[in-house]
């Protein structure tokens, strides 16, 4: 399957409590390593934080666990997607928990280099696409098909749309195929960006609340479903290589096995914390229930952690034998 490209700052989760893991206008701290990362004999770990709150959801909880039950030093480092690879490589982060494919990093850092190992499936299955709320979908049930979008394109249009409908995007600085889905295939709209993935969630439940259209490029797993729900557009469907060539891309995007990659050197001389990152894998469910936890009810990472693993034993403990 070709991977999908996971938009750097993108769209997701949490409002302001996420602000400090989400990103909103974090600084790339890809030359700011740690200086713990890979200091040879000490008992610590560097782990790369994407911006988006279902990966800082497994952030907190591996931190939690490598320190209160491996007794590690976590450091955290939020670096964007691609330079996270760089990273990486160079062993300023040990480890990078969630991936959405980067096929051209992986070739040449897992494949050529071999600077970079790969830690496993996630366990989450990740998919981008456009989504409406589903009480729009109750007034016009064919809106959910992309052939009928022009006929509703004025019920999307806004200030920043230029008379067109709009689609609403996270920040610039994610790599989406969404300006190139609507230019070839000839759609009436606007790609305007909300700027980050906090100012995204900040309109669409404004959206909600006064129960507006929206248009929207958004992703599974986020907990934001469970307090706007939203219907899928069909695109053209998805067919390996469909996406290879980005100008001229008409389908969907595809359903990604979301996965862990370790630096090479730590995969095999990391101990017991390399051990457990790679066993460690969970379910859209837990995730989402953390990621709730941080983004809406203003849990700190930290005590959303704590709380889900005091809840959870069962789940965590196979990860440590």
């Amino acid at each position: 399957m070709t991977k999908l490209k996971r938009r750097t700052a993108l769209i997701a989760a949490g409002a302001a409590t996420v602000s400090l893991l989400t990103g909103c206008g974090a600084a790339d701290m890809t030359k700011q390593a740690s200086p713990f990362a890979g200091a040879r004999g000490a008992k610590s770990v560097t782990l790369s934080v994407q911006s988006w709150v279902g990966a800082q959801s497994n952030v907190a909880v591996a931190q939690y666990l490598l320190e209160h039950k491996l007794g590690y030093r976590v450091d955290t480092v939020q670096v964007d997607e691609v330079p996270a690879w760089d990273a990486l490589s160079q062993g300023r982060v040990d480890a990078i928990l969630e991936d959405w494919g980067h096929p051209d990093q992986e070739k040449r850092y897992v494949e050529d280099k071999k600077t970079i190992a790969r830690g496993g499936d996630l366990g989450v299955t990740g998919h981008i696409g456009w989504f409406v709320p589903t009480y729009l979908v109750k007034q016009h049930p064919d809106i959910t098909d992309w052939k009928n979008l022009d006929k509703y394109s004025s019920l999307f249009r806004t200030a920043e749309s230029g008379g067109k409908g709009q689609l609403m995007d996270g920040s610039p600085s994610y790599v989406t195929n969404d300006k190139a889905l609507v230019q070839n295939l000839k759609l009436d709209y606007q790609v305007v960006f909300a700027g980050s993935e906090a100012a995204q969630i900040t309109q669409m439940k404004q959206f909600a609340k006064d129960k507006k259209p929206f248009l929207t490029y958004w992703y599974s797993p986020q907990w934001l479903f469970k307090k706007v729900p939203m219907t899928e557009v069909k695109l053209p469907p998805y067919k390996d290589g469909c996406d290879a060539d980005t100008a001229k891309i008409t389908c969907a995007y595809p359903h990604t096995p979301l996965q862990k990659y370790l630096n090479a050197d730590f995969a095999k001389s990391g101990g017991k914390a390399a051990a457990f990152l790679k066993k460690f894998t969970w379910t859209t469910e837990d995730q989402n229930e953390v990621s709730l936890m941080i983004a809406d009810e203003k849990l700190s990472p930290q005590d959303a952690a704590k709380k889900w693993v005091d809840s959870h034993p069962e789940a965590w403990k196979k990860w440590l034998s």
